[in-house]
C-alpha cells in the first residue's frame, strides 16, 4: 500500500512538451538564452532544474545564479561567486572582458548557466551577463515570473534574436492527476482530484503545500484502491497560508475591503463591489492578480483570482467584521430589490451566517433555490433555521428529499414520515410517497418495504391520474431490483407522456433512466440507446424545473447501452463526461452507477487496471453515502478486476466485504464473477465453472440477457464453448447489438476449434475495442495452427495476440497462457511500464519503486521487447493508456 511519504523533489510528470521544447532550443545554437516564464509557484524553477541536471548528465558544465530582492541591492550581488580571483572590476570595461575571457577559457564546451527568478537581477549583473553571452562563454537558462517589473538592463538580455521563451502554464487537471499519482504511488479519487485541482488552481507550489497539509492532517488517506479527501477537508496550508496571508497584510486598506467581502460573500457583481471602492483599486488588484473578472450578458462578475485567498483571508478576520461584512452585503442586495433569481438564497445565506436567524419566507425562498441547485447541504442549513410554525408539507419534502441526497437515511423517513401525516392535498400525498419509496429503495436493501408504501400511497389516492404514477414509480423500483421484463411492462407505456404533460416530472425523468437501463440489460440495445437519447434531450429540457440531479444522470443509461451495442469507445467518452459533469454537480448517487458503468465498460474492453479504478471509485462513493445497494456489485467487480491482474489479497478483501451486503438484484447473476476469477486465478477452473453456472442460473431468470452473456462467454473461455454457444445464440435471437453477435460468433470460432474463424474473431472484436476477447481469440488461433503444423500463420496469430494483449494492462487468463513465455509482463515490469506510459522519467520511477536509474532501463528494454515497441512513446497505445508526449530524456 503506498505511503502517501512526499519526496523532497516531485516527480516530473505532465511537463515532456516543455522538457523537448527546451532541449531543441538549447540543439539550436542559434538560442543563447532560454527564458522559462510564469507566476509564481508554477513550477519554473522545478523544471530548469530537471533540465540542468540532464544537461550535467551530458557533461556540459553547469552554474547557478539566484537572484533576489537583497542581492539586486548590490551590484553584481547574485554573480560575486563567479568572478574567478584576481579579477579587477575597478575599471568595469576591461574588468568584465577579464571576467569573460577567463571563463571562456574555462571550458571547451558551453557552460550552462541557471538565472532564477531573472526578474529580480540587478542591473550591473544583467550587463555583465550580456558580455558573457556576447563572448560566447556561457549560455543562459533563466525563470522569470510573470506579472513583475522588470529591470531595463534585464529586458534588454531576455529579449532579441538569441532569446526563447517557454511559457509555462498552470496545470491541467489530467497533468495534476499524473502528478499526484506519480507523487503518492497511486490513483486519486476523481472528487479529491477535483477538489485539490480547483483549490490550487493548477499551480503545483500551493497543490504540494495542500497535499502535504492534508497528508499531515489525516484528512488524504488511502483506502486500499485510491486516495481520497475526507468530507470535512478545506483547502488550507499553514507554510500556504504564511505565504497567501504576508502578501494580503500589503493590499492596503481601501483594497482590502474588497477583497474582505470576496471572501466571506463569494462572487460579487461589479457593481456591489464599486460601492465599497473605487474603481481605480479595482483595477489594481485585477492587475496584481488578485481577483479576477468575468462578463456574461450584461453581469460582470468579481471573484478573488484563486481560491486559497478566500480560505486564508476569512482565517484572518475577526469574527465581528464578518458579521458586520455580512450583514451589510445582504443589507445592500436587499436595498436593490433582489431582483436576481439567486438573491433571496444568498441574502437569507448571508443573514444566517451572520446571526443564525433569517427571515421565513425568505429561508423557504432560499431553499427551494438550493434545492434547484442540488446544493442539499445548503437546504438542511436553511431548513433547520425555519422556526416549527413556519414548517409546512413542502418544507418537510424539501429537507426530506435532502436528508435522502446526503445519505441520511434514518432521519430522512423519520421526517417524510412525519410529513405523510400532514398531507392535506393529493398532490402532497403523492410527492411524499413518491419520496419515501426512493429513500427506502436506496436505504434498507429491502424492495418489499418501498413497494409497500407505494401501495399506501395508491390506498390514499383513488383514480387514474396519480395511480398512473405510481404505477410507474413501482415499475422502476422492480427494475432496479431485478426485474427489469416486469418493470419494462409497465415503463414501455407509462413513459410514452410528453414529460411536460405528466403528473410528476421527476417520477418520469427517474423512470426514464430505469428504462434505459432495463431496455440494456434484456438486450434491446438498439432501442436502450435511442431511448436514453430522448430521454437527456427532455431532461435538459424541463432542467430548470426538474429536482432529479442534472441530465448527464440520462447517461447512465446511455454509457450502458452503447456498451452493449459494442461501441465501446462512444460508451467510454459519455461516460467519463457524464461522470465529469455528475462530479460538478454534487449528485453523489448517479456519480457511484456512472463510475461502475464505466468501470464495466472497461472490463469487458479488457483493461482491468482501468476497470478496476471505476470500481474503486464507485465503492468509495458508496461506502461514503452509505450506499449498500450499490455494494455488492461494485465490490464483486474490483474483486474480479484484481484478481485478474494478480492481485488476490485485494481480491479477497472485496470478495469478503461484498458478502456483507445483499446484491441489488439489478445485473443478477453479474455478481459471480468476482468468485469466480478469484478461483481462476488460484487455478480452480472446477469451481469457477460451478460460480459461473450458478450466475448464468440466475440471470437467465430474471431476464437479464446482458449479464448472462457476459457470463455465458466467460464459461466459454474456460473450455466449455460447446455447452455456452447454443444459449448464446438462443440470446442473440432475442437480443441486438454487435457485442453480442461478436460473442457469438468467438464462442463459435472456440467451439469448433476452426483457426480461421478465431482470427475472423479476433479482428471484429478488436474493431469493437474488445481487446482481451481479440487477443484470447488470436492465441487460440496460434495454438491450433502450431498443432497443425502450419508455423508461418501461427507465428502471424501469435503476433496479433501480443499486440492485443499488450493493450490489457498485464491481464492474466488461462488462455493467454500460451503467450506467457513471450508477452507477460512481470509484476515490476507492469510497474515499471504502467509509470514510463504516462511520462514519468526513469529518475523518477527509480525514486518511486526504490530501483537505480540502471534498473529502470534495463526494465524498460525487456518490456519493449515483450511488448514489440520500440520507444516509450508507444507504451501507453500497448498498454491501452492516454497518450503523453514524447520524454527523451528518461
Amino acid at each position: 500500500m503506498p505511503t502517501g511519504d512526499l519526496p523532497s523533489h516531485w516527480p516530473m510528470v505532465g511537463r515532456d512538451e516543455e522538457i523537448a521544447e527546451l532541449k531543441s532550443a538549447w540543439s539550436s545554437r542559434k538560442s543563447r538564452i532560454l527564458i522559462v516564464s510564469g507566476p509564481a509557484g508554477v513550477g519554473k524553477s522545478r523544471l530548469v532544474d530537471e533540465f540542468l541536471g540532464l544537461l550535467s548528465a551530458q557533461g556540459v558544465s553547469c552554474r547557478r545564479v539566484v537572484a533576489t530582492v537583497s542581492a539586486a541591492a548590490v551590484p553584481l550581488g547574485a554573480l560575486a561567486h563567479l568572478i574567478p580571483d584576481g579579477v579587477d572590476l575597478s575599471d568595469p570595461v576591461h574588468g568584465f572582458a577579464a571576467v569573460a575571457r577567463a571563463m571562456a577559457g574555462e571550458n571547451q564546451s558551453d557552460t550552462a548557466m541557471l538565472v532564477d527568478d531573472i526578474q529580480l537581477l540587478d542591473g550591473t549583473s544583467a550587463v555583465l551577463l550580456r558580455q558573457l553571452l556576447d563572448a560566447g562563454a556561457v549560455r543562459i537558462i533563466a525563470t522569470l515570473r510573470t506579472g513583475h517589473p522588470v529591470a531595463e538592463a534585464v529586458a534588454s538580455l531576455i529579449h532579441g534574436d538569441a532569446a526563447h521563451w517557454v511559457d509555462l502554464g498552470e496545470l491541467d487537471e489530467t497533468r495534476t492527476d499524473q502528478l499526484l499519482q506519480a507523487t503518492l504511488g497511486g490513483p486519486v479519487a476523481r472528487s479529491a482530484l477535483q477538489m485539490l485541482h480547483t483549490a490550487a488552481k493548477g499551480n503545483a507550489l500551493y497543490l504540494r503545500e495542500l497535499v502535504h497539509a492534508a497528508l499531515v492532517t489525516g484528512r488524504l488517506s488511502h483506502d486500499g484502491e485510491t486516495w481520497d479527501l475526507s468530507v470535512d477537508w478545506v483547502p488550507a496550508a499553514t507554510r500556504l497560508s504564511a505565504l497567501v496571508g504576508a502578501r494580503m497584510a500589503a493590499v492596503e486598506p481601501e483594497a482590502r475591503i474588497a477583497l474582505d467581502l470576496l471572501a466571506v460573500c463569494g462572487p460579487l457583481s461589479l457593481g456591489d463591489l464599486e460601492a465599497v471602492t473605487s474603481a481605480a483599486t479595482l483595477a489594481r488588484l485585477e492587475s496584481d492578480a488578485l481577483i479576477q473578472c468575468r462578463t456574461a450578458r450584461r453581469r460582470t462578475e468579481v471573484s478573488l483570482a484563486h481560491p486559497l485567498y478566500g480560505e486564508i483571508l476569512r482565517t484572518m478576520l475577526p469574527e465581528h467584521r464578518r458579521r458586520q461584512l455580512l450583514l451589510q452585503e445582504a443589507e445592500r442586495v436587499a436595498s436593490y430589490g433582489a431582483r436576481r433569481r439567486e438573491d433571496a438564497l444568498n441574502i437569507a445565506t448571508w443573514r444566517l451566517a451572520a446571526t443564525g436567524e433569517a427571515d421565513p419566507g425568505l429561508l423557504t425562498q432560499a431553499a427551494a433555490l438550493a434545492r434547484h441547485a442540488h446544493d442539499y447541504q445548503q437546504v438542511v442549513t436553511l431548513l433547520d433555521a425555519l422556526p416549527e410554525s413556519h414548517q409546512t408539507v413542502a418544507t418537510r419534502l424539501q429537507y426530506g428529499e435532502a436528508l435522502v441526497e446526503l445519505a441520511q437515511w434514518e432521519e430522512a423517513e423519520r421526517l417524510l414520515a412525519d410529513a405523510a401525516q400532514h398531507c392535506g392535498t393529493a398532490e402532497e400525498i403523492l410527492a411524499v410517497t413518491v419520496a419515501r419509496t426512493m429513500n427506502l429503495l436506496w436505504a434498507d436493501a429491502v424492495t418489499e418495504h418501498s413497494l409497500a408504501i407505494n401501495d399506501e400511497g395508491r390506498a390514499r389516492l383513488p383514480g387514474t391520474r396519480y395511480g398512473r404514477v405510481l404505477d410507474t414509480n413501482e415499475a422502476l423500483i422492480r427494475t432496479v431490483s431485478g426485474e427489469p421484463l416486469r418493470g419494462l411492462a409497465v415503463l414501455d407505456g407509462a413513459l410514452e407522456q410528453d414529460i411536460r404533460q405528466t403528473t410528476d416530472m421527476n417520477v418520469w425523468l427517474t423512470g426514464a433512466i430505469m428504462k434505459g437501463m432495463g431496455l440494456a440489460s434484456v438486450g434491446r440495445t438498439a432501442e436502450a440507446v435511442q431511448w436514453a437519447r430522448h430521454a437527456y434531450a427532455a431532461h435538459v429540457e424541463v432542467n430548470e424545473h426538474a429536482l432529479v440531479p442534472h441530465p448527464a444522470s440520462q447517461h447512465i443509461a446511455l454509457c450502458f447501452a452503447l456498451t452493449e451495442t459494442g461501441d465501446l469507445s462512444q460508451a467510454r467518452r459519455v461516460g467519463e463526461a457524464a461522470y465529469q459533469a455528475l462530479l460538478a454537480d454534487r449528485a453523489p448517487l448517479p456519480r457511484i452507477w456512472m463510475a461502475f458503468f464505466v468501470g464495466h465498460m472497461e472490463w469487458l474492453a479488457g483493461h482491468p487496471v482501468t476497470a478496476r479504478r471505476w470500481f474503486a471509485e464507485s465503492v468509495a462513493l458508496s461506502r461514503r453515502q452509505n450506499q449498500s445497494r450499490a455494494l455488492n456489485l461494485g465490490l464483486t467487480a474490483l474483486a474480479a478486476a484484481a484478481a485478474v491482474t494478480g492481485d488476490l489479497d485485494t481480491a479477497a478483501d472485496a470478495l469478503r466485504e461484498s458478502r456483507a451486503y445483499q446484491p441489488i438484484g439489478f445485473l443478477a447473476g453479474q455478481e459471480s464473477l468476482g468468485a469466480a476469477w478469484i478461483l481462476i486465478s488460484q487455478k480452480d477452473l472446477t469451481g469457477a465453472k460451478a460460480e459461473l453456472r450458478e450466475g448464468i442460473t440466475r440471470a437467465r431468470g430474471t431476464g437479464h440477457t446482458s449479464a448472462e452473456a457476459l457470463l455465458l462467454t466467460e464459461l466459454a473461455r474456460l473450455g466449455e464453448a460447446r455447452t455456452a454457444h447454443a444459449r448464446l445464440g438462443e440470446l442473440a435471437q432475442q437480443g441486438d447489438g454487435a457485442l453480442l453477435a461478436a460473442r457469438v460468433r468467438f464462442v463459435r470460432a472456440l467451439a469448433v476449434r476452426d483457426p480461421e474463424r478465431l482470427m475472423s474473431s479476433a479482428e471484429e472484436l478488436g474493431d469493437l475495442g474488445v481487446d482481451l476477447l481479440a487477443a484470447e481469440a488470436a492465441a487460440e488461433a496460434a495454438s491450433l495452427w502450431h498443432q497443425c503444423g502450419d508455423h508461418r500463420r501461427a507465428t502471424a496469430a501469435t503476433h496479433h495476440a501480443l499486440v492485443s494483449a499488450a493493450r490489457c494492462q498485464g491481464v492474466r487468463t488461462p488462455m493467454l497462457a500460451s503467450l506467457r513465455g513471450t508477452s507477460t509482463l512481470t509484476d515490476r515490469e507492469c510497474e515499471v511500464a504502467r509509470l514510463a506510459a504516462v511520462g514519468t522519467t526513469s529518475k523518477a520511477i527509480a525514486a518511486t519503486l526504490h530501483l537505480s536509474v540502471r534498473t529502470v532501463d534495463n526494465h524498460l528494454q525487456r518490456i519493449y521487447s515483450k511488448l514489440g515497441v520500440a520507444t516509450r512513446t508507444e507504451l501507453p497505445a500497448a498498454l491501452g493508456t492516454p497518450a503523453v508526449s514524447e520524454d527523451s530524456w528518461a
